[in-house]
């Protein structure tokens, strides 16, 4: 999802990565801090002070997002589910599960982690800035110390709002998972109540921008924009894991496949591989082993006046554990690897031969036709 998020640092065994959209909204916060709000607060400063100001506020909301998804992360670890690390990105943060939870009772306490951690926090730092308040006055670290604890309210507040994926999805999604013992349902129900809610936030963000709202309608658009893809998304993926579940690689790979030797001239590929059979990844063999594939990348990555005189190894992308499986591979292991690299085949091989070739078109037909049958996925408790 974040492919171009940088590794910051890691906390508790959790590697924490910002994607290049935060510097966006960290830039916008600052921007709006230092020009609206301490201006309003603390007339009759510098600028300086004011944008330096702006600059700990939002360091110190940074801070508030990772703890509030670093409390969902550390709850999901207690129960035993993978995180594949703690990413903040333009609307917020995301602690990112890699497996779905086991029961109610943990999708849960894992949602409801977040939202307790920012009313905790909100809670702290109103504290401190009434013990920071002595005078009539409020200083400057009053002032930073009070925007924190209403950021974190507000992060507190929205999130629980009953729309999935949001925390307060997740916890609908946990109740009604534990009333009808069925996953699926309880995904269903819930995000399309999260996509009611986003289309709800577009309509209104929309009428706010021919009222004159100005920015905050636009931003109002953006985020039921995002929800609505993220809500969607989630049951899908969902439903794409379930139908797949108790499936192999081997079940559904096309053994048809057109391989070519690893001494045959690039040409040969072309001519009676690629334009002959109309394919684009081709396997590579060595007699019975397979060695790798070539692709229309690396053809092109040659000359075309010598693809006579040049060999497919030369071209070939070794053989490894990032684009092969062997049979007794589950589809929903197989669906993970398939749409996290642009390459969507993999290879299927048992005892470094070739048994065939899986593609991410393969399984989408496969859904296709289940579909069409009417075959219903598994039911997921």
């Amino acid at each position: 999802m974040f492919k171009n998020a940088v590794q910051l640092f890691e906390i508790f065994g959790f590697k924490l990565k910002v994607d290049p959209s935060w510097l966006l909204i960290a830039a916008l916060i600052v921007w709006s801090l230092s020009t609206s709000y301490f201006p309003g607060v603390l007339p009759g400063r510098t600028s300086t002070i004011y944008t330096v100001l702006g600059i700990v506020a939002m360091l110190g909301m940074f801070a508030s997002l990772v703890l509030h998804e670093l409390s969902h992360s550390l709850v999901a670890r207690s129960y035993g589910l993978k995180v594949g690390g703690i990413t903040l990105f333009i609307f917020g943060g995301v602690a990112e599960l890699e497996e779905e939870p086991h029961d109610a009772k943990s999708e849960f306490q894992i949602a409801i982690a977040g939202p307790l951690m920012s009313l905790f926090l909100a809670g702290l730092f109103y504290g401190v800035a009434n013990l920071l308040a002595g005078g009539s006055e409020i200083g400057p670290a009053g002032a930073v110390v009070a925007y924190l604890a209403l950021i974190n309210l507000v992060l507190a507040v929205f999130n629980l709002i009953p729309a999935f994926p949001l925390d307060g999805g997740r916890i609908l999604r946990a109740a009604i998972w534990r009333v009808t013992q069925d996953l699926l349902r309880a995904t269903r129900i819930s995000s399309r109540i999260g996509s009611a809610f986003a289309l709800f936030l577009m309509l209104t963000g929309a009428l706010a921008l021919f009222a004159g709202g100005g920015i905050g309608g636009f931003w109002q658009i953006l985020i039921g924009f995002f929800i609505l893809n993220a809500s969607n998304g989630s049951y899908q993926n969902l439903l794409v894991k379930t139908a797949l579940r108790g499936k192999t690689a081997g079940s559904l790979m096309s053994e048809s496949v057109h391989a070519i030797d690893a001494e045959a001239s690039i040409a040969d590929l072309v001519d009676t591989v690629m334009l002959r059979h109309g394919v684009s990844f081709v396997p590579v063999v060595s007699g019975y082993v397979l060695l790798g594939y070539a692709d229309t990348a690396g053809v092109r990555s040659v000359d075309r006046r010598d693809w006579a005189a040049r060999r497919v190894s030369e071209i070939m992308i070794r053989a490894d554990a990032s684009n092969t499986v062997v049979p007794p591979t589950p589809l929903d292991d197989v669906f993970k690897r398939l749409v996290a690299h642009s390459r969507r085949k993999l290879m299927v091989a048992e005892g470094g031969r070739l048994a065939g070739v899986i593609s991410l078109s393969d399984l989408a037909h496969h859904l296709a036709l289940e579909q069409e049958l009417g075959v219903k996925p598994a039911r997921h408790t």
